[in-house]
């Protein structure tokens, strides 16, 4: 009896502390904190160029430092470099974070391939995307060798966003691609027929609202704001990326019309410079010339420390070559093809020796664009120095007068004008220039044939411009 009266005591205290509890929990709301998606938003609304990959770059850094949830890309272009919207298009591929673009106006030839890589399209009302075909500068359609390219490139990245499980009408479960390969390819190729949507001579380009009836438009919207509001996501935090005046100054250097400018520059000044004596305002435009080219490419990950020394030896030999080594041989032509390399070098996207992931074309298209360009500044430098002394106001900077004979002027001692024919020893190696000694005395020579060993017999056969020319006797 006792033992059951403290079982039901205790059962008593049990209900009597627990009930009320249960009670309460049951009556409390239940309370849920929402934590609100972060999406990062970045824009696109420039020529698709080196500039914009750093800023892609950029941005998608900031993004993870900020631990975004998602990605959105603010885009208005009008197209631009095929190899960096393939850059760009592979790291949206493969960024593990979903990466959702909203077209503002346009997104026209590299801007429709960044486009389509992107997990999600939204278009604003009367936005276009898609004429993809490839041209060069002039806007001339190049050959079918570069669009072969581009079409498999559109194609494959439409195919990586998979196929979608369809039932169709007769109960069967099909297959259907999410963004039609087909139409992809058709933005590029304008044999492309798809019925319904594009005739064969036609280049594909899409309004808002044929991209949403083709499914490569995920909706409409007039605003970043709208988009977001009317999507899946829920609650969310914006932030945006903003462009500091040195990435601003960056992209504007990294333009392939500003660096064609940049290497005008710097060989240019170097021409100059050797037109005139002593340290002057041609080798500081030079100088700062290759600041501006190497800066943001070595910034950029594009140009290595030794592609960067290869364009120094380059300019030593060459200036070697100019005031030590009479004529143009061996260090002369080194320095040229140093020079030409390391500008050409810093434009490929290689890491330190690696070139294995280098489209041969790629860097055809350096070597070439750089060469011609050099070309250009040599011949346009003569042709300015040979303006800018004769016939215009900087005429009064060259000196006019010339010294005559009569008047006193000599261009040598008498004593070196009489050498000729004379015999006499090399005193030093001349190759092709060097010491010789005549009458006991010592004089600068030069080689007349090859070169001359020590101590070898010579005699003078010519004198130019203060210099003797001496041949083995």
């Amino acid at each position: 009896m006792r033992r059951n009266r403290l079982f039901r005591t205790a059962l008593a205290s049990l209900i009597f502390l627990v009930l009320p509890g249960l009670l309460i929990c049951q009556d409390a709301p239940v309370v849920t904190a929402e934590k609100p998606v972060r999406v990062f938003v970045f824009p696109m609304n420039q020529q698709v160029d080196k500039g914009l990959w750093r800023i892609t770059q950029t941005a998608l850094e900031e993004s993870e430092e900020w631990n975004a949830d998602l990605i959105l890309i603010r885009m208005n272009t009008y197209g631009g470099l095929v190899d960096m919207a393939d850059s760009i298009r592979t790291k949206i591929l493969y960024y593990p974070k979903p990466v959702w673009v909203y077209i503002d106006n346009n997104a026209a030839s590299a801007g429709s391939l960044i486009s389509i890589a992107c997990d999600r399209i939204y278009m604003r009302p009367g936005a276009n995307i898609g004429a993809a075909t490839v041209v060069d500068q002039t806007g001339s359609v190049v050959p079918d060798k570069f669009q072969s390219y581009m079409r498999s490139t559109m194609r494959s990245t439409a195919e990586a966003h998979g196929k979608d499980t369809l039932i169709s009408t007769s109960g069967d479960t099909v297959l259907k691609w999410k963004r039609d390969p087909k139409i992809a390819e058709a933005m590029v190729d304008p044999s492309v027929y798809i019925a319904g949507i594009i005739d064969t001579g036609k280049v594909l380009t899409m309004t808002t609202q044929e991209a949403i009836r083709w499914d490569y438009c995920e909706g409409e919207a007039n605003s970043v704001e709208e988009l977001l509001d009317q999507s899946d996501i829920g609650q969310y935090e914006l932030r945006e990326y903003k462009l500091t005046g040195i990435e601003k100054f960056i992209a504007i250097l990294l333009s392939p019309a500003i660096q064609g400018i940049l290497i005008l520059l710097i060989i240019g000044g170097i021409y100059f410079e050797l037109q005139t004596p002593g340290i002057g305002f041609p080798l500081i435009i030079a100088i700062m010339g290759a600041l501006f080219y190497f800066a943001p490419l070595y910034l950029d990950g594009l140009a290595e420390h030794w592609e960067i020394l290869l364009f120094i030896v380059g300019i030593v030999l060459l200036l070697v070559e100019i005031f030590a080594l009479p004529g143009f041989g061996v260090a002369g032509i080194s320095g040229i093809v140093l020079i030409i390399t390391g500008l050409s070098l810093s434009l490929i996207e290689n890491v330190l020796f690696d070139f294995s992931q280098i489209h041969l074309g790629k860097a055809v298209r350096s070597f070439a664009y750089v060469t011609l360009l050099v070309f250009l500044a040599l011949i346009g430098s003569i042709w300015i120095s040979s303006k800018l002394f004769t016939n215009s106001p900087f005429a009064w900077l060259a000196l006019r007068r010339t010294a005559q004979r009569e008047e006193g002027f000599v261009s040598s001692p008498a004593d070196i004008r009489n050498l000729i024919g004379q015999e006499g020893e090399a005193f030093s190696i001349l190759r092709p220039s060097g010491k010789v000694m005549v009458n006991g005395q010592v004089f600068d020579a030069v080689a007349d044939t090859s070169w001359i060993e020590k101590g070898a017999k010579v005699v003078v056969v010519k004198q130019e411009a203060s210099q003797i020319y001496v041949r083995k006797a």
